[in-house]
C-alpha cells in the first residue's frame, strides 16, 4: 500500500530538493506549460482579435493600409496610454521583459513578482496594438516564466526547482508565441539558464510541448512563414553566404550598441522617453509604414518575391535604427521579431545585389532572406543553436541547415570578437551593474537544495542537563547537539561532550554552554535555499555549519561545509 505521506505536499517539496527529482519536475513542467499556454493564448487573442477588427482587410498585420495620419497618431496614442499606465507605478514594478527575468533569476532565486507580470501583459498589449516596432516574443518569455514562478512561489518550492521552473516557463512562452517548441527548449537553456543539463531537458521539453498543445487546441497552428523549399544551388555560393554572415554580424553589433546607448539615458523621466518613442515611430511610419507592428507579413513577402533594392535598403535602415532606439527608451516589447525582420531584409538585399552582378546565380533571393533571419537572431541573442532551430521550425525547410549554420556562426563571431559583446540581454544586465553568469561550481551547487543534503538525525538538549541525560546524548550516533532554552543558543559537537565526560568526574548537572568545547553559533537557513546559497551564507557568517529551517520555522536538520564539498565532487557532472 502507498503510504499517505508519500502523496503529501511536504514529501513533494522534499523530493524537489534533490537533484534527481525527475518525476516531480515533469509534473511541474506540465503545470507550468499549461499555465503559460493559457496566459499566452489570452495575450495573443487580446492582440490579434482587435487588430483583425480595426485594420483594413481584417488582417492583424496590415498597418500599411491605414491612412497616413494614423501611421503617425497610432504610435503616439499608444505611448500616451503607456505613460498613463506607468504614471503611478513604483519603479520596481515597471521592470518587465527578458532582462527582468534574468535579474530575478540571478539575484532573487527566480521569484518573479505578480505585479510586474500584470504590467508586462497590459503594457505589451498596448505597444503591439498601437503599432510600435516591437515583437511579442519577449513579453511572452516574461509571461511564461512569471507564470511558472508563481506556481513555485504558491507551492513554496525549494529554490533549486525554481530555477528549472523559470526554464520551463521560458520554453513554454517561446513555444506558445512562435509555435516553435524545440526552439523554446534550446532558447531556455542557451539564453536564460546558460547551461545544458541532462536532467534539465526533460521537464523543459514537457513544458514546451504542453504550451504548444494549448495553442494548437485554441488558436491553431500553421507555419509562420509558408515559403518554397529553397536550397543552395551551388557550393560556389558559399563565399557569398560567408559575406552575408559578416554583414549580418555588423548589423547585429550595431543594433546592440544603439540599444545600449539609448538605454543609458535612463535618467530622463520615463514619460518623456515613451513620448519620444511614439513620435519617432510615427514619423518613420509616415515613410515606411511596414515598420509598424511585428511585421511578419512583410517578412513573408520578402521571402517570396523580388523587392526593389532601394525599398529594401530604406526599410532595412529604418527598422534597424528605429527598433533599438524605442526599446532602449523603454517601450515594453520584444526584440526577437524585429531581429528576424531585419535579418530577412538584409539577406534579401545582399542576395539581390549578388544577382545584379551574377545573373547566373542559381539560388533564389528568398534563400538569403531566410539565412539572414537566423543569422541576425543568433547574433543579437548570442544563441546560435536556438536561432538555427527556430529557423527550421518557422520555415519547415531542412535544406538550409548548411548555409544557415555557416552564416550564424560567422555573425556570432563578428559580434563577439569585433564588438566585444555578449547577448543583448547580458549586455543590458551588465550596463545595470549586474551579471547573471555563474561559475561551474555555483551552477552545480544551484541544482540542489539544502533539504537534499542536511543531516536529520541531530540531537536536542536544554542548556542544563543531568549527567545521565548528558551521557545518553554522548552515546548517540548523531554528530551534533542543538542547545536551546527554548530559543536555539548553540551547536555542540557530540564527540566533544563525550570527550569531556571521559575526562571529568562529576554527578552535578552539566551546563552545556559552559563546558570547554568548540561550539558554533546557530546560523539558520531555509530548507528551500540552494547549496550555493548555503555556501555563500557560510562564507559571510564565517561558519562551517548551518541549522536548516522548515516553512514553519522549525529546525529540521543541520548542514556542514564538508557535506557541500563532498556533494560537488560527486555530482558536478549531472
Amino acid at each position: 500500500m502507498i503510504r499517505k505521506d508519500l502523496l503529501s505536499l511536504e514529501h513533494f517539496r522534499d523530493r524537489l530538493a534533490h537533484i534527481d527529482s525527475l518525476p516531480q519536475m515533469l509534473l511541474l513542467g506540465v503545470l507550468s506549460g499549461l499555465f503559460a499556454g493559457l496566459i499566452i493564448m489570452a495575450f495573443r487573442l487580446l492582440i490579434e482579435i482587435p487588430l483583425g477588427l480595426y485594420l483594413p482587410g481584417h488582417d492583424p498585420e496590415n498597418f500599411e493600409a491605414l491612412p497616413a495620419s494614423l501611421h503617425f497618431l497610432l504610435p503616439v496614442a499608444g505611448s500616451l496610454v503607456l505613460i498613463l499606465l506607468f504614471w503611478r507605478l513604483a519603479a520596481a514594478h515597471r521592470k518587465v521583459g527578458v532582462v527582468h527575468v534574468l535579474e530575478r533569476l540571478g539575484y532573487h532565486q527566480g521569484q518573479l513578482p505578480a505585479p510586474n507580470l500584470l504590467v508586462q501583459f497590459a503594457s505589451a498589449t498596448v505597444a503591439l496594438l498601437s503599432g510600435h516596432s516591437v515583437g511579442r516574443e519577449g513579453p511572452a518569455i516574461h509571461l511564461g516564466a512569471g507564470g511558472a514562478s508563481l506556481i513555485g512561489q504558491w507551492l513554496r518550492l525549494p529554490n533549486n526547482s525554481m530555477r528549472l521552473l523559470i526554464g520551463c516557463g521560458t520554453a513554454a512562452g517561446i513555444s506558445a508565441a512562435f509555435n516553435t517548441p524545440l526552439a523554446g527548449v534550446v532558447f531556455a537553456m542557451e539564453v536564460v539558464l546558460l547551461e545544458y543539463t541532462v536532467l534539465g531537458f526533460a521537464p523543459i521539453m514537457v513544458a514546451a510541448v504542453t504550451a504548444d498543445l494549448v495553442i494548437r487546441a485554441s488558436i491553431g497552428s500553421t507555419l509562420l512563414f509558408s515559403v518554397p523549399q529553397f536550397s543552395i544551388g551551388d557550393l560556389s555560393e558559399i563565399p557569398l553566404v560567408m559575406l552575408l554572415g559578416v554583414m549580418i554580424g555588423l548589423l547585429a553589433g550595431g543594433f546592440n550598441r544603439i540599444m545600449l546607448y539609448t538605454a543609458s539615458f535612463s535618467a530622463i523621466a520615463l514619460h518623456w522617453r515613451l513620448l519620444l518613442a511614439g513620435i519617432l515611430t510615427g514619423s518613420v511610419a509616415l515613410l515606411y509604414p511596414q515598420v509598424m507592428g511585428v511585421g511578419y507579413d512583410t517578412v513573408s513577402e520578402t521571402l517570396l518575391g523580388q523587392q526593389p533594392l532601394l525599398w529594401l535598403a530604406g526599410l532595412l535602415l529604418a527598422k534597424w535604427l528605429l527598433t533599438p532606439v524605442i526599446l532602449g527608451l523603454g517601450i515594453p516589447g520584444g526584440l526577437i521579431g524585429p531581429t528576424v525582420f531585419i535579418g530577412a531584409l538584409a539577406g534579401a538585399l545582399i542576395g539581390s545585389l549578388a544577382q545584379l552582378f551574377n545573373d547566373q546565380m542559381l539560388s533564389q533571393v528568398g534563400l538569403y532572406a531566410m539565412i539572414g533571419m537566423g543569422a541576425m537572431m543568433g547574433a543579437v541573442l548570442n544563441a546560435p543553436l536556438a536561432a538555427l532551430i527556430a529557423l527550421l521550425e518557422l520555415t519547415g525547410n531542412p535544406h538550409i541547415i548548411l548555409p544557415a549554420m555557416l552564416a550564424i556562426v560567422i555573425s556570432n563571431l563578428t559580434v563577439r570578437h569585433l564588438f566585444k559583446l555578449p547577448s543583448i540581454f547580458q549586455s543590458l544586465l551588465r550596463a545595470q551593474g549586474l551579471d547573471q553568469t555563474q561559475s561551474p561550481l555555483a551552477q552545480a551547487l544551484s541544482r540542489a537544495a539544502v533539504g537534499s543534503l542536511m543531516q536529520r538525525n541531530f540531537l536536542q538538549a536544554a542548556t542544563r542537563e543531568s549527567k545521565a541525560r548528558a551521557v545518553f546524548l554522548s552515546e548517540q550516533s548523531s554528530d551534533w547537539i542543538l542547545i536551546s532554552d527554548p530559543a536555539l543558543r548553540a551547536l555542540l559537537p557530540r564527540s566533544e561532550l563525550m570527550l569531556w565526560l571521559q575526562q571529568v568526574e562529576t554527578d552535578a548537572d552539566i551546563d552545556l554552554l559552559e563546558l570547554p568545547a568548540h561550539r558554533r553559533d546557530p546560523v539558520q537557513i531555509s530548507f528551500r535555499a540552494t547549496l550555493q546559497e548555503a555556501a555563500d551564507c557560510m562564507q559571510q557568517r564565517q561558519t562551517d555549519i548551518l541549522c536548516v529551517n522548515s516553512n514553519r520555522g522549525d529546525i529540521i536538520g543541520v548542514l556542514t561545509r564538508a557535506q557541500i564539498e563532498a556533494y560537488y565532487l560527486h555530482h558536478q557532472t549531472l
